[in-house]
């Protein structure tokens, strides 16, 4: 459904006395009232802006894909009100309205937008973006740092403690996450219980097998062949993963135990002895009969509709993916029900046997702009946006996952099965660095995956083109390790 906001602003006149015996009012006595009328979905709050007082304009940019993720935004356009409120009870005579700017480009060209704003002096005070994006804002100058504010807003208290790490550069907390998801691998139950070797029981165990580590990405392949082979699913159907650039692709490198950044110093790390493995994974897969040249594929043409449609044995996708596959795609079988009866998930396989089962999570963060007049506003906002009864909203309308420690008891977010059942994943997760070269090390990766893709490299030929490259480009900000 879409959501439709309507900010306007009205002046009101009041006269605060009259001269009763003339029945005029004394010049000196009118009080000039701000009323900022803000009417979201139906419901309008008014608040009046005190005599001397000051009505500041917040400006938020916000990427969400309507209609599933327009929360981003307009749970800071529900925060208004409980702003004015606590600035009223405090004595503070300045009172907020909030100006959205909200749509679903791409997070590279937001932050391109953001950067050329903040050149001309017009950034918003506020941009949610991917967590990655921390590194570059902060290095250049474009955001403030958090660490010293986060106290005063008991909001944040609740955070999952595990969040912080996505938003902290150099020791400081420079955002506050808005969202996060897990990336599960996803299965056809009905194909993979055709497959030799496997039946009902086993596949009803394999969630578990994966997080205790029993099954690796090779188990998964082996499965996969063994499906081509069988004849329950065509070559190139085993496993599918999303076909373009994307953060999927680090968390298969971080099952075979790479690392991405030095702790201490906040400089990138590339481990050749995992990135060799996360290639040969790929060279096996992409080469053979197990998985399709995903990266060949497009979105909405080829892999939502094979992954969803019971063309496809594994794959991998994000959990707000659920909700779109639900909606977009199975609506016509039973929507969730139907996934539900017919689809298993789990984290990612360990790389290897004796590794660990993980996910990468993405969270989003509200950042605030060095340009911001009025940053304890924003973070104001940014608190009222970040409650059980806010981010469950979001939550549920956008399959994302809890990033408060109170809401897996509060009962709305609890009650939504899907999320419930993958909220456990949070514990295994890893992030992306927050290092302003992580753009060229994503692309360098991912340059070398193409290559592996279309024959032209080997798994090692790929790793090395990696090292070469990253060594020529970054130097010294990057680690060579193995």
């Amino acid at each position: 459904m879409t959501k439709k906001f309507l900010i306007t602003l009205t002046m009101l006149v009041g006269l605060s006395t009259l001269v009763a015996a003339c029945g005029t009012a004394d010049p000196e006595t009118i009080t000039v009232v701000e009323t900022v009328i803000v009417e979201v979905q139906g419901d309008t709050v008014e608040v009046e802006v005190p005599v001397g007082g000051e009505l500041i304009t917040i400006v938020a940019r916000c990427r969400a894909k309507p209609p599933t993720e327009d929360w981003r935004c307009n749970n800071l356009l529900f925060g208004v009100a409980e702003v004015n409120a606590d600035l009223e009870a405090a004595g503070d005579s300045r009172r907020v309205v909030l100006k959205t700017i909200q749509d679903n480009t791409g997070f590279g060209d937001i932050m391109q937008e953001f950067a050329l704003a903040y050149e001309d002096g017009q950034a918003p005070d506020i941009v949610l973006t991917g967590h990655e994006f921390i590194g570059t804002e902060a290095t250049a100058g474009r955001i403030v740092s958090i660490e010293s504010m986060i106290a005063d807003y008991p909001e944040f208290d609740n955070m999952i403690d595990g969040l912080w790490a996505s938003v902290t550069f150099k020791g400081e907390r420079w955002g506050i996450p808005q969202d996060t998801e897990a990336r599960p691998i996803y299965w056809d139950m009905n194909l993979l219980a055709s497959v030799p070797g496997w039946d009902a029981a086993r596949v009803d165990g394999l969630a578990a097998e994966i997080e205790a580590g029993n099954f690796t990405l090779s188990d998964m392949l082996d499965a996969a062949e063994a499906a081509v082979g069988a004849g329950v699913v065509d070559a190139g159907m085993g496993f599918w993963m999303r076909p373009s650039n994307g953060t999927d692709f680090t968390g298969v490198y971080y099952a075979f135990g790479g690392e991405t950044i030095d702790a201490e110093t906040g400089t990138l790390v590339y481990d050749t002895v995992a990135g060799l493995k996360f290639y040969q994974f790929f060279e096996r897969g992409l080469t053979g009969d197990g998985a399709h040249s995903f990266l060949t594929g497009d979105w909405g043409g080829s892999y939502h509709p094979n992954v969803s449609g019971g063309n496809v044995l594994f794959w991998a996708g994000g959990s707000w993916q659920w909700a779109e596959w639900a909606d977009q795609w199975t609506g016509d079988l039973g929507g969730e029900a139907y996934q539900f009866e017919n689809w298993g998930y789990a984290l990612y396989p360990a790389g290897e046997a004796g590794g660990s089962a993980s996910t990468l999570s993405h969270p989003l963060a509200y950042l605030v702009s060095a340009q911001s007049e009025h940053p304890d506003l924003a973070l104001a906002l940014i608190a009222k946006a970040t409650t059980d009864e806010a981010n469950t909203r979001h939550a549920i309308n956008s399959t994302h996952l809890a990033i408060l420690t109170t809401q897996a008891s509060y009962e709305p977010y609890a009650s939504a099965e899907f999320l419930a059942s993958v909220t456990y994943m949070l514990d295994f997760s890893r992030f992306l660095p927050n290092n302003p070269n992580w753009g060229t090390y994503q692309q360098t990766t991912f340059d070398a995956l193409s290559g592996v893709q279309a024959g032209e490299l080997t798994a090692q030929e790929a790793v090395d083109f990696v090292v070469e490259t990253l060594e020529n480009q970054l130097g010294d900000e990057i680690i060579i390790l193995g």
